[in-house]
């Protein structure tokens, strides 16, 4: 029916709801989106499209933004690896501010030129986000996550204790029955190293007569991904340090294989048969590379000994606080650290680190860096030489109260809402939903 006046709190104009319906669709929009949202409608017996939800959660006008003085900003993926979005956090109120598609530092400079009033932004140590802040607001003061700072510093420990795989195992407490064959060691370097050390030196010679990272590639037969992480490595090492002591597929059977090549058993298709019952994924090429070593000479079969901790539990005792580990794994972690001086030094320099972090101590991140570039610790030196590109912001998070807490913890609601988005409303959906679902 046409009315000529409207009913109040009953009729609109040109509108198929009440205002009291209305309003009830909105909230399950805001609460379930589309697909969710018409399932719960129609078991309250309400006959609604999915469509039509999105569209009533668009239409809500956003939220009033008062002044924002510290803020923070971090990357989410909308499908990991392929397409990223931004999210602004006022850390004063925990709430999302604002919510743009990508992560360039353009975007942010932006964003923060209509808002001169922020003084601090914290982050995390992205060089986009950096330049932006630094473009967009030169008065604020930018500052490092502390989680992403002890994460990257996590990466460097677990990549150099992955290179001391062979040094984890307790030695044996009693030499093994029957005679020992004297153990062949091998080569001083091996091919794989010598094979980097070759390319690393062609493709930053090439890079210093102006060839392209293409050209190098065409020039030395090489693939772009392999060119480029030979040209961003500072030195050789640091590529050394990743390929090396890579973890196999027959590693955790090693030791089997050992005892039964002792034994005699030297066929490599009876011990493939063996260790596939004990769970061996891989295939019978690869037990046959693994023995090869043994039949030509360039070693012997060590005799199978206490099995080594896993690579992530002995960087988890690194990086745990000494308070906190159980008397056995402090143990363990002990031993480790007088039969390998290498893992010592590594363990005082994360407990260094982890003081200096915990006690907000900035001023003395100088001399930490100068102290672990310093020392023979390719993936650990590496850390500390990226921590100087972004010197001033590390600092500030060491030194100030502020830390990225509420950023992360609406980073994971994001990744819950995000997997009820469909169709091309995805993005003003979610940053709707951000912006009013408290």
């Amino acid at each position: 029916m046409t009315f000529a006046e409207q009913v109040t709190g009953l009729t609109t104009p040109h509108s198929r709801y009440t205002p009291l319906l209305r309003g009830l669709l909105t909230q399950i929009g805001l609460a379930l989106s589309g697909r969710a949202g018409v399932r719960l409608a129609a078991a309250a017996g309400l006959t609604v499209g999915r469509d039509t939800l999105l569209k009533l959660v668009k239409a809500l006008p956003d939220p009033d933004m008062g002044p924002v003085e510290v803020l923070g900003v971090d990357d989410f993926a909308f499908r990991k690896g392929y397409h990223y979005g931004t999210v602004l956090i006022d850390m004063a109120t925990r709430r999302p501010l604002h919510l743009f598609d990508g992560r360039e530092g353009g975007d942010l400079a932006a964003w923060l030129r209509q808002h001169p009033e922020a003084r601090v932004i914290c982050r995390d140590r992205s060089g986009g986000y950096g330049e932006g802040a630094r473009l967009g607001a030169p008065q604020a003061a930018q500052v490092a996550d502390r989680f992403h700072l002890w994460q990257n510093l996590g990466q460097a420990v677990e990549k150099t204790v992955s290179t001391h795989r062979a040094r984890l195992a307790e030695p044996a407490t009693a030499p093994p029955a029957g005679p020992t064959p004297q153990v062949v060691q091998p080569p001083a370097e091996l091919k794989i190293v010598t094979r980097l050390r070759t390319r690393y030196a062609a493709v930053h010679k090439l890079r210093a007569e102006g060839l392209s990272k293409a050209a190098i590639g065409r020039k030395l037969g090489l693939c772009q991904a392999t060119v480029g992480k030979l040209a961003d490595a500072r030195t050789v090492d640091d590529v050394i340090a990743k390929s090396q002591h890579r973890a196999h597929i027959v590693d955790p059977y090693t030791g089997y294989l050992h005892r039964r090549w002792h034994e005699g058993v030297r066929n490599a298709a009876q011990l493939f048969r063996e260790i596939q019952e004990l769970g061996y994924p891989g295939g019978e090429l690869a037990v046959q590379r693994y023995l090869r070593r043994y039949r030509t000479g360039r070693g012997h079969a060590p005799h199978p000994g206490p099995k080594p901790p896993p690579v992530r539990e002995v960087t988890s005792w690194i990086t745990t606080h000494p308070d906190h580990l159980s008397e056995d794994d402090a143990a363990k972690l002990r031993g480790l650290r007088d039969r390998d001086a290498e893992l010592d030094r590594l363990t005082s320099h994360v407990r260094a680190f982890a003081a200096m972090m915990t006690g907000r101590h900035g001023d003395r991140l100088k001399e930490r860096i100068t102290s672990v570039e310093q020392d023979p610790l390719p993936p650990l030196a590496s850390f500390a030489r990226n921590l100087r590109r972004d010197l001033d912001a590390v600092r500030n998070g060491l030194s100030l109260p502020y830390s990225s807490g509420a950023v992360e913890g609406n980073i994971n609601r994001l990744k819950m809402l995000k997997r009820q988005m469909f169709g091309r409303a995805g993005l003003d959906l979610l940053r709707t939903r951000v912006l009013l679902a408290r």
